[in-house]
């Protein structure tokens, strides 16, 4: 019997090539990949520290800037100064920043636009005493039950030592939470800290309803909110606090929330003093812009606001945020700092990116 030899089949070796092609052409396009995520990885590298020293340059250039406009003692900032974007208050409408723009100005292969806010604009949570936390959270209309817990237990937190008002906390308190943690017994170097404190809750971080603009204490049957009702607060302590400042609130800079604040939720005296601030000819001095107000300096005399805190007011900044928004091509990065300054000299005491 003769046997034929089996046959060739082309179709099958055709199958093989076209799988054999098919798995070197995905590895291709994998390795292809691999090497342009590898490529763009290093370009986004590149271009971060790029980023990082345009938003650094752009920080540097507030700080040249804020040591130009550096207030002596008996002088005063405002928010009509180029600093904020104003067209100039007093002498510097013709000194070396009067034709600096804070918008979009080169640095190396980008552009920085920079955003500055007075610190002394707001309340220093370090320095703060009991009636002036008590008045704060009065004025947005906390419960009378939770006013003296989350008064005490910022000043316990803020404290060096292990002792506990009445209604405060210290780390006994906190390491039976979970997850437990210690008081910090220092001062808060930043704000968002307050949610980490006994009584703090985040309506009274974050404020309430952002239509509801009024700063003066809704309550509701009495006092505080209805059982299993979300309190609704006019601002929140995010608003009128800040872990730095040299000291007094700067009268001049101060917004409605912490002006209300601080003249214990009196309307009135309010508008005097924004009226007295837009004043023509303008009052450059904190006295006599109370005195214009018709407000005694003097708290608990004939004449002062009720609840007022009037020595806590002065005339001048030297705390400042610093936002420096940085661009290359169409791509923008955040960064944020805050600077000291004292007399002529500026000093960077943070930096980071925040978007």
């Amino acid at each position: 019997m003769k046997i034929s030899p089996a046959k060739n089949n082309p179709g099958f070796a055709v199958i093989i090539v076209l799988v054999a092609v098919t798995v070197l052409t995905l590895l291709a396009g994998a390795f292809a990949y691999a090497m342009k995520v590898e490529t763009r990885l290093a370009a986004n590298a590149n271009n971060d520290e790029q980023f990082y020293w345009i938003g650094r340059g752009g920080v540097d250039r507030a700080c040249w800037w804020l040591a130009l406009e550096a207030p002596t003692p008996n002088s005063f900032t405002s928010l009509h100064q180029y600093w904020n974007h104003g067209l100039g208050d007093g002498p510097e409408t013709n000194g070396p920043l009067a034709f600096e723009s804070l918008d979009n100005f080169p640095v190396g292969p980008g552009t920085v636009s920079l955003s500055m806010t007075e610190l002394e604009s707001k309340i220093n949570i370090n320095t703060a005493p009991a009636p002036l936390l008590q008045q704060v959270l009065t004025t947005m209309g906390v419960d009378a039950s939770e006013i003296s817990v989350v008064s005490d237990s910022i000043l316990d937190w803020i404290d060096p030592d292990d002792g506990t008002r009445m209604a405060g906390a210290e780390s006994d308190y906190y390491q039976g939470l979970v997850p437990p943690y210690n008081a910090k017994n220092g001062p808060i170097d930043n704000i968002d800290e307050l949610q980490l404190i006994k009584g703090v809750t985040r309506e009274m971080f974050f404020g309430g309803s952002p239509t509801n603009s009024q700063g003066f204490a809704r309550h509701r049957l009495g006092f505080g909110s209805a059982p299993g009702q979300t309190p609704d607060y006019p601002f929140g302590l995010r608003d009128v606090f800040t872990p730095f400042s040299y000291g007094k609130v700067n009268i001049f800079t101060a917004d409605d929330k912490v002006l209300l604040a601080i003249l214990g939720n009196d309307t009135a005296a309010l508008q005097a003093i924004k009226t007295a601030r837009e004043s023509d000819p303008p009052i450059h001095d904190a006295r006599t812009l109370l005195a214009a107000a018709g407000l005694n300096q003097t708290p608990g005399t004939p004449g002062a606001p009720g609840g007022a805190q009037i020595s806590n007011f002065g005339q001048q900044g030297n705390t400042y945020q610093v936002v420096a928004t940085a661009t290359i091509g169409e791509v923008s990065h955040q960064y944020t700092a805050v600077v000291f300054r004292t007399g002529p000299n500026v000093q960077v005491v943070s930096f980071y990116r925040t978007k």
